[in-house]
């Protein structure tokens, strides 16, 4: 038996067992209607804001989710004009649908008529169109054959009072935005990427672009019942988003995409659910926010975590190949394989803290050994990589010289700030350079006879 909450009552309570596994199970018919809607939703949003979010028109979204308040207050008065009570929820959504491409059609015919930025003309239409929806709100509630009660739910969102036709009209959209975005998948990409291509080969770039916002308006149109018209951006961008940190292909994402959006429904329903009085709409959002959070920091594509290991592999990788280069130039002026740490020292101009746990690390490798008179010796292991080092320093310099003119006094200094990123088909260039013998040099290259 459920548990009753009085409206007073602000006490927050651990879900038992049994109603933990109802809802899970969606036993209960509200339960049920919302999950699945929110769910198709959170499909249908991550699908169209892949693209959105690659066409760079987050604030887009944004400024069409908020003009379609006015839309909802018009069809509501036109409603009661016609003696009806204004609450069809088919015609509010059609009204919200106009306005909403009201809104895209401003924004693009200031951005291509006036010197105003894309920024300043989605702010311009926002925040207009929202005071408009905002005055003819406050005009709705006042007329006399019909009550407006409930319309400014649209505004922030009100997921439990979803029936089951809501879902199914979220499930249908979800449907036509797969097939849609199935069907224009390459054409949107290239859309997205490169623009002005399409245009050269004759692709219909203005009508795939406004295919593109019709669907963005009507995956915005039935997010209004769920998350509202503040959040509903929330839903088109962050799953896209959070995919981008998983991936670098358009299919996999738009993949990653649909699964963040539909488990971040799932999920903020059953803790709506849950929880008494909480929001499902704010919820969604949160978990969303979630996600991005996650993939911000674990995502393999750029997150943060990897961004940071990478970072610190590559500086450990150069500062080895430093001290390689290092230990070689001084048992070549030595004409040994022995030298001292002060040596090294001395030719990088490292701390001797610095010098000797690079040393340590180096003998964890095999490239070195020390030897009981605090002197260092270079392996045959360390003799091949430092060799393989120097080469590929002496090979920047001949292309440095060949290609980008730099004068052979000063090509050391710059062959050793990219030298780390040699491609194995360049390197087979430069030592056909190289061997040929006709470059010049630097007067002291870091570098071993061939």
């Amino acid at each position: 038996m459920s548990v009753s909450h009085s409206i007073s009552d602000a006490r927050r309570s651990i879900p038992s067992w049994d109603e933990l596994v109802r809802v899970l199970t969606l036993e209960e018919y509200n339960t049920r209607v919302v999950v699945l809607g929110v769910m198709a939703l959170g499909t249908a949003a991550g699908l169209v804001g892949t693209f959105l979010l690659l066409r760079k028109r987050a604030l887009t979204a944004d400024a069409l989710s908020h003009a379609t308040l006015p839309g909802i207050a018009i069809a509501f008065m036109v409603m009661v004009s016609f003696g009806g009570d204004g609450k069809t929820l088919v015609g509010l959504l059609l009204g919200a649908f106009v306005f909403g491409c009201v809104g895209v059609l401003a924004i693009l015919g200031i951005r291509h008529t006036t010197r105003l930025k894309d920024d300043a003309a989605i702010g311009i239409v926002l925040s207009v169109l929202f005071g408009l929806g905002l005055c003819l709100l406050r005009i709705a509630t006042e007329l006399p054959n019909g009550s407006a009660a409930g319309l400014s739910g649209f505004i922030f969102g009100k997921a439990a009072s979803m029936v089951a036709s809501d879902a199914m009209t979220m499930g249908m959209v979800a449907l036509g935005t797969a097939i849609v975005t199935a069907v224009l998948r390459k054409e949107w990409t290239l859309l997205c990427f490169d623009e002005k291509f399409g245009e050269v080969q004759g692709w219909p770039v203005l009508w795939l672009d406004v295919v593109l916002m019709v669907l963005v308006a009507t995956v915005t149109v039935i997010a209004l019942q769920s998350v509202g018209l503040v959040l509903a951006v929330a839903m088109l961008i962050i799953p896209a988003a959070s995919a981008r940190y998983w991936t670098t292909k358009i299919t996999s994402m738009l993949i990653a995409s649909a699964l963040i959006g539909c488990m971040s429904g799932w999920l903020g329903a059953v803790g709506s659910a849950l929880i008494p009085r909480m929001p499902t709409g704010p919820v969604i959002v949160l978990i969303c926010g979630f996600w991005f959070v996650f993939s911000f920091i674990v995502g393999p594509n750029e997150g943060l975590l990897i961004r940071q290991v990478s970072r610190v592999r590559l500086n450990r990788r150069i500062a080895l190949q430093h001290i390689l280069r290092s230990m070689w130039e001084v048992c070549e002026d030595n004409n040994k394989s022995e030298f001292a740490l002060e040596s090294i020292v001395h030719v990088r101009s490292w701390n001797k803290r610095t010098v000797l746990k690079l040393l340590r690390y180096c003998a964890k490798k095999n490239y070195v050994t020390s030897l009981p008179t605090n002197a260092w010796r270079l392996t045959e292991k360390g003799k091949a990589e430092a060799s393989r080092v120097v080469r590929n320093h002496r090979l920047w310099e001949v292309y440095l010289i060949t290609y980008a003119d730099i004068a052979p006094t000063h090509v050391d200094r710059d062959a050793d700030m990219i030298e780390h990123v040699l491609g194995r088909d360049l390197v087979q260039k430069l030592e056909a350079l190289l061997d040929s013998k006709t470059i010049p040099l630097s007067p002291h290259p870091i570098g071993a006879s061939e």
